[in-house]
């Protein structure tokens, strides 16, 4: 299975470089975090496809960051922590987690359970496009093209474009878009309305009269499937690509 790497968040900067080191030694491109914080912004510029996370950090909390991970961009991911009786198990895999490895443990059992993870998850498609009309969005290259030239999204930018068009056309309020689409808890509401402004200003033919990016009174903002799949129809497009990324 093709991957961007794996990454490593974990907060012992001995075992951070001792499973990274094997990991290499096994073939993979490794991305090192030791915090959250680092965590967060390497994944968001790298995008790699499995995620070894120590959820035990000082600077937040694993279990909400995996949760975030899970429901914008479900990685594959292995939580690894010193916790380890059957609540603490059950809460991280339905946190999002797909295996769960208690401290401590060998250094085999950990590539084993790797490889295993990556073998389960080895049909799943390597990657996914959204495409409609003029606009396509690269879920695993995190691009996203308009009429034909790459537009230039921040990583938030990206993140706020995926959450509203997985959504596959409801309204989503301004605290839903924070919660799913920003790594940290921010409480202004005012911060979507910038970023749908920087948005509709690189996506929209008019972003005076926007069509992708619409506003709903009273609730938040929706993206136009409708306008959608006109333009997909009047380019000759199949919608097929765009059913399954947000289905």
């Amino acid at each position: 299975m093709a991957t961007n790497g794996i990454q490593v968040v974990e907060g012992n900067p001995h075992l951070r470089s001792l499973l990274s080191w094997h990991l290499q030694q096994a073939g993979f491109t490794v991305h090192q975090a030791a915090n959250l914080q680092q965590g967060r912004d390497i994944f968001l510029n790298r995008q790699p496809r499995v995620l070894v996370l120590d959820i035990d950090l000082t600077d937040g909390d694993g279990l909400e960051f995996c949760r975030w991970l899970y429901q914008n961009y479900q990685p594959l991911m292995m939580i690894l922590s010193a916790r380890g009786t059957e609540v603490d198990v059950v809460t991280g895999l339905r946190a999002g987690a797909d295996d769960y490895l208690t401290k401590p443990f060998g250094m085999q059992e950990f590539l084993a359970r790797v490889d295993a993870l990556i073998r389960r998850n080895r049909a799943m498609p390597a990657s996914t496009l959204m495409e409609y009309g003029d606009l396509r969005i690269d879920l695993v290259q995190r691009r996203v093209y308009f009429k034909g030239e790459v537009v230039d999204l921040t990583p938030q930018e990206f993140s706020l474009l995926y959450v509203l068009a997985q959504a596959g056309g409801l309204p989503l309020s301004r605290a839903e878009l924070l919660r799913k689409a920003w790594p940290d808890e921010i409480d202004n509401r005012r911060t979507v309305d910038t970023h749908v402004l920087s948005l509709r200003k690189k996506i929209e033919d008019d972003p005076r009269h926007p069509n992708l990016i619409q506003t709903v009174r009273n609730v938040g903002y929706r993206f136009n499937v409708e306008y959608m799949r006109a333009t997909a129809q009047r380019y000759g497009r199949s919608s097929t690509a765009y059913s399954q990324a947000v289905s």
